[in-house]
């Protein structure tokens, strides 16, 4: 059984569906966390579905990045922001109290930006996170907008797991994390070199010449080639 975390603000779901139908229905056992290297770093994970940049992943991992968030921030229900439904700009909320913010290290503080919203909720200024954590996390009196601040730190989610515990298991759910279908396995024949595909081709001749000549019987030599009269001359 493969063991699962992800995340808080992720939404896997359909790789999870797409993983049981094709494996049996208690193959994957799942988990969310807020802080989704801590559980694989326990031990109590063999995969992880989590937000890089993160210090504690070394060389000891592989590391298969699905996509980068993009940044948001959510402010109160009642703001003019929330009733535009716009993309906000830095300047437009330059006046604002900023309750949390991705700092440069693009390290992300998921308590912290559940506190944050409470504030925010309570109608005190905004919060910038990535999006997607955003609207998982927010409520009904806060929304989450876009944020077009390019000086904003970029995360990313990745799929993360132990060099030493690769398996079949893990290998599937990248493949289907990765948009991999059953008619292209990662089982599939890798490519043929062009030696190699002139060899086959060879092969493939001198097969079809043996087969041809099978049971055949061998003239005699006499009546393979009969050389031609010379005409007489008159």
């Amino acid at each position: 059984m493969l063991r699962l975390v992800f995340c808080t603000g992720t939404e896997p779901g359909k790789w999870f569906r797409r993983y049981r139908d094709s494996h049996a229905p208690d193959a994957l056992q799942t988990v969310d966390a807020d802080d989704a290297a801590t559980v694989l770093l326990s031990g109590d994970a063999d995969l992880a579905l989590m937000r890089l940049p993160d210090a504690r992943i070394d060389e000891s991992f592989h590391t298969v990045r699905l996509y980068e968030e993009a940044p948001g921030i959510a402010v109160p229900k009642d703001s003019v922001y929330a009733e535009v439904g716009e993309e906000v700009a830095p300047a437009d909320v330059a006046d604002e109290i900023v309750n949390y913010r991705i700092g440069p290290d693009a390290l992300v503080d998921v308590a912290a930006v559940r506190t944050a919203l409470q504030v925010v909720a309570a109608n005190v200024g905004v919060a910038i996170a990535p999006r997607p954590l955003l609207k998982v996390l927010s409520k009904k009196q806060v929304v989450p907008l876009g944020f077009a601040d390019p000086t904003v730190a970029r995360t990313e989610i990745a799929l993360v797991w132990r060099k030493d515990d690769d398996n079949d298991e893990i290998q599937d759910f990248v493949g289907v994390a990765k948009g991999r279908t059953k008619n292209s396995s990662r089982n599939s024949a890798p490519k043929r070199s062009a030696s190699q595909k002139a060899k086959d081709k060879q092969a493939r001749r001198a097969a079809s010449h043996k087969k041809g000549n099978k049971g055949a019987i061998p003239k005699p030599l006499s009546k393979r080639y009969k050389p031609s009269k010379q005409r007489k001359r008159r």
